[in-house]
Order: C-alpha cells, then sequence, then structure tokens
C-alpha cells in the first residue's frame, strides 16, 4: 500500500514538473502520436481528446488512441512522453505483440474475476466448517486470473515505453536533453504499475494463507 501510494505522488509530481518545460520542436502531443503513427504503418488509427487527468489509453477494439487534454493540445515534454507511449501500444497491437495479444484475451475474465473474486472467497470463509469451500477455491481462481492480467502488464508497459523513447528521438521530437525529461515521466508511470502487481500478488498470497487457516 505504501509503494502504491509512492508511485501515484511519485507519477503526479513528476507530470507536473515536466508539465511545465516545452520541448523546442514545439509539437503537440496529438501531433507527435499521429506523426508516428502516420509513419509506422498505424494510420488508420484515431486519435481523440478525452476529459480527465493522466487518463491517456489506446483502445485496440475500437483502434483509437484517447488523449488527456493535459497531453492532446500540450508542447510539454510531460505530454509527448506519454503521447509517444500511448502510440507504442497502438503499435504493438499492429504488430501481434504477444503480450498485448494474450493481455487482452484474459481480459474479460480478468475483469469479472476482480469483482467476484473476495466477495465468493468471504461467503465461502464464512461459512466453511469442514476446511476450504468451494466457493474459497473459486474465488482464488478469479482473483488468480486479475493477477496475471497485471502481471502481463508489466512487459506490455515497459515495452511500449522503450518504444517511445526511440520514436522520440528518432523522429526529432525531443533532443538529447530533453529525452531525459520524458524518460523520467515514464519511469514514474511504470512505476505505478509495479506497485499495483506487487499488492496483487500479496492479496493473492493473502487469499492462499486464509484457505490454509480454515
Amino acid at each position: 500500500l505504501l509503494l502504491a501510494l509512492y508511485a501515484q505522488h511519485k507519477v503526479k509530481s513528476t507530470f507536473d514538473t515536466f508539465s511545465r518545460k516545452n520541448a523546442q520542436s514545439g509539437i503537440t502531443g496529438a501531433e507527435a502520436a499521429r506523426q508516428i503513427l502516420d509513419t509506422r504503418g498505424a494510420g488508420s488509427v484515431e486519435i481523440e481528446r478525452v476529459s480527465g487527468r493522466l487518463s491517456d489509453h489506446y483502445d485496440p477494439r475500437k483502434k483509437k488512441l484517447r488523449l488527456s487534454e493535459g497531453v492532446y493540445g500540450s508542447r510539454s515534454l510531460a505530454a509527448l512522453g506519454v503521447a509517444a507511449h500511448e502510440a507504442g501500444h497502438a503499435l504493438q497491437h499492429k504488430s501481434g505483440y504477444v503480450p498485448l495479444h494474450l493481455r487482452n484475451l484474459i481480459y474479460p475474465v480478468a475483469s469479472f474475476g476482480s469483482t467476484l473474486a473476495f466477495p465468493l472467497f468471504f461467503i465461502g470463509f464464512i461459512f466453511s466448517s469442514n476446511g476450504p469451500s468451494l466457493l474459497m477455491d473459486i474465488g482464488i481462481l478469479l482473483f488468480a486470473g486479475a493477477v496475471l492480467f497485471s502481471v502481463l502488464t508489466l512487459p506490455v508497459e515497459f515495452n511500449a515505453s522503450r518504444r517511445a523513447l526511440t520514436l522520440l528521438q528518432s523522429g526529432n521530437f525531443l533532443n538529447q536533453n530533453e529525452l531525459m525529461g520524458a524518460r523520467k515521466v515514464l519511469s514514474a508511470a511504470a512505476l505505478t504499475y509495479v506497485a499495483s502487481t506487487a499488492m496483487a500478488i500479496m492479496q493473492l498470497l493473502r487469499l492462499l494463507i486464509l484457505r490454509d487457516r480454515t
């Protein structure tokens, strides 16, 4: 929990810091993403402006890259880093990047499991009398799917960040010094996924320990 809180603080403070520093290229996040997609054969992907702070994401089902208001029209180092990262996800989708494909496949199970796992487990826990109940085991299996989704998210996010930094440099969107700022923003964002995965694994271990004690 402490790691997750620190990660959230880190990503917000780092994003704020580099949101105040504009790139010399003068290009916006949306323009950078558009150029990256067009030059890498993903010109069919649409780019949309969405509300919210750090709500940027790529939707593989609709092939739409959605950028938040603080990224879409901003010329900051943070905006370019985030926009290129999301464009990296679109390129992963186009190239059939295996971890992304696997994560998309188990998403329905993970979403369903994260919602029902704990209620099922604790109902089974409360009414168990002679050892672990079937409901407890179902809850654990459902939550294990959510944990697997979280684990698969790590290589997907790390790869998208590596792609982003390479694209920003090769496209001359950022110079070498500016690239360090974008790297710090993406590294801070990656920490949130590490923290989320760590919490998920610890929760799964907690369920397994409770099961063994019944």
